[in-house]
């Protein structure tokens, strides 16, 4: 039997790991940092980013938060933002050693959720 994309993604714990790269790599992303250096609660955004995964991977975790439109509305997010917020979670798959297969599942969620986050 397959594993879930959670358990593949190393659980609750991989995953927290994986959401603390890409939030270090946001801060320093110049097209993005900005945006993650004025948030007004870091450890809120991760907690948040660490459950949606988790449960959007198949894991026992619950989702907490607003739904992306909502989480999103008003930011103006533009497309190249989107890809660069992408590009650092790929990055943090690869730090973390994530295998080719899971990280295009992954990619193929973020560009699924696009949508809903870009300019709403």
């Amino acid at each position: 039997m397959s594993k879930s994309l959670y358990e593949r993604l190393g659980g609750g714990q991989g995953i927290a790991r994986i959401v603390d790269d890409v939030v270090a790599g946001h801060l320093v992303n110049p097209l993005i940092q900005t945006r993650f250096q004025s948030a007004e609660d870091v450890d809120h955004l991760k907690r948040m980013a660490c459950e949606f995964f988790a449960a959007g991977s198949g894991g026992p975790e619950k989702y907490t938060g607003k739904d992306m439109r909502a989480a999103h509305k008003g930011m103006n997010i533009s497309e190249q933002e989107y890809i660069a917020v992408m590009d650092d979670i790929l990055a943090a798959l690869e730090k973390n050693n994530i295998d080719e297969a899971t990280k295009k599942d992954v990619l193929a969620i973020l560009y699924s959720l696009k949508g809903e986050i870009i300019r709403v």
